[in-house]
C-alpha cells in the first residue's frame, strides 16, 4: 500500500481540529499540525491551541514546541516536518494526518522550498524600524519592484511576512519567489481535503470562537507577552488588537471587534487561496 499524507485544511474556525482527530483515529496516525502560531509555547488562548482532551485523544506534533523568540519560518518547518513524516512512515504508518491554515506552511511540504539565505539581523531591524517610520506600505511598494510574483501572492497587511520577502531579496539579490522550487518529488502520496462552511455560518464561529478567548483569558495572555510585542510571532490578528488595548488606544469592545473582523477577513484569504487548487477535494461541513 503506498504511503499517503492526508493534509485536511481549511479557513480558520471551520473545524479541521475536531475532523482531523476523528481522522487520525480513523487511521491509527498522530495529528501533524501545519499552524504558523500553534507552534509557538506562550501562545495558546488566541492562537486555538487544540484542547486538553483532544491531545490526550491523540499525539500531535508542532503544537508548542518552540518560544516566540525563536524565529522559525516556513523552510525550516518543511525541514522538520519531511523529517518526521519519514519518520513516522518507517515506523509502520501508512497514512499520517495533517491539519492546519497556514497556506505557506502546507505549500512547503507539498511543493518543497529551496534553501531561503541566512537572515540578517541589522538588516531586519532597519526594515523593522522603516515600518515605524515609513509605515508598511512603503516595503509593499519595494517588494512590488523587487518581486512582482511574490507581490502579487502575498498579504499586504502581514508586516512579519512583507519584511521576510523583502529581507530575502536584499540579502541575496534574487526574489523571494524564486527560491520556491515547486517541484520536489515526495515518496509518498499526498490527499488534500477541504472544509467549508457557508459563509454566514463560519463567521458566526469566529465570532463565537472571539468571545470564547476573551473569557478563556486572552486578556491576561497578551499581557503577559508585552515584553515581546515586537517579534514575528506576535505580529497575529487577536495579539495586534489586544496590544492596542493594553496601550490604552482603543477600548476592550473595539479590541474583540476588530479581532473578529481581521479574522473573518483572514479566512476570506485562505479561501481565496485555496480555491486555486485544483488538487482539494472539498467538504462543506455544514
Amino acid at each position: 500500500m503506498p504511503r499517503r499524507l492526508v493534509i485536511i485544511l481549511g479557513p480558520t474556525a471551520v473545524g479541521k481540529t475536531d475532523f482531523s482527530v476523528t481522522k487520525a483515529l480513523e487511521y491509527g496516525s498522530p495529528v501533524i499540525s501545519c499552524d504558523s502560531r500553534q507552534i509557538y509555547k506562550e501562545m495558546t488562548i488566541g492562537t486555538a491551541v487544540p484542547e486538553k482532551e483532544q491531545l490526550e485523544r491523540v499525539k500531535h506534533y508542532f503544537i508548542q514546541t518552540i518560544p516566540v523568540t525563536q524565529t522559525y519560518t516556513a523552510g525550516d518547518y518543511e525541514r522538520e516536518a519531511i523529517t518526521l513524516i519519514n519518520k513516522l512512515f518507517e515506523e509502520g504508518h501508512d497514512t499520517l494526518v495533517m491539519t492546519g491554515g497556514s497556506m505557506f506552511y502546507i505549500d512547503a511540504v507539498c511543493e518543497g522550498l529551496d534553501d531561503l539565505p541566512d537572515g540578517d539581523p541589522d538588516l531586519r531591524k532597519s526594515l523593522w524600524e522603516r515600518v515605524d517610520s515609513e509605515g508598511l506600505a512603503s516595503l509593499v511598494e519595494e517588494l512590488e519592484i523587487r518581486d512582482p510574483q511574490t507581490y502579487s501572492r502575498i498579504d499586504k497587511n502581514n508586516s512579519q511576512r512583507v519584511v521576510r520577502a523583502l529581507e530575502v531579496c536584499l540579502v541575496s539579490g534574487r526574489p523571494l519567489s524564486s527560491f520556491k522550487s515547486g517541484g520536489k518529488k515526495r515518496d509518498f502520496e499526498i490527499e488534500k481535503i477541504g472544509l467549508t462552511r457557508p459563509r454566514e455560518e463560519l463567521y458566526s464561529r469566529i465570532d463565537k470562537r472571539v468571545l470564547n478567548m476573551v473569557e478563556e483569558g486572552l486578556e491576561d495572555e497578551v499581557r503577559s507577552l508585552l515584553p515581546y510585542r515586537d517579534l514575528q510571532a506576535l505580529q497575529t490578528v487577536g495579539y495586534k488588537e489586544m496590544f492596542d488595548y493594553l496601550d490604552g488606544k482603543i477600548p476592550l469592545e473595539e479590541a474583540i471587534r476588530l479581532i473578529q473582523r481581521n479574522t473573518r477577513h483572514y479566512a476570506k484569504k485562505q479561501m481565496t487561496w485555496w480555491r486555486r487548487n485544483n488538487s482539494i477535494s472539498w467538504i462543506d461541513l455544514h
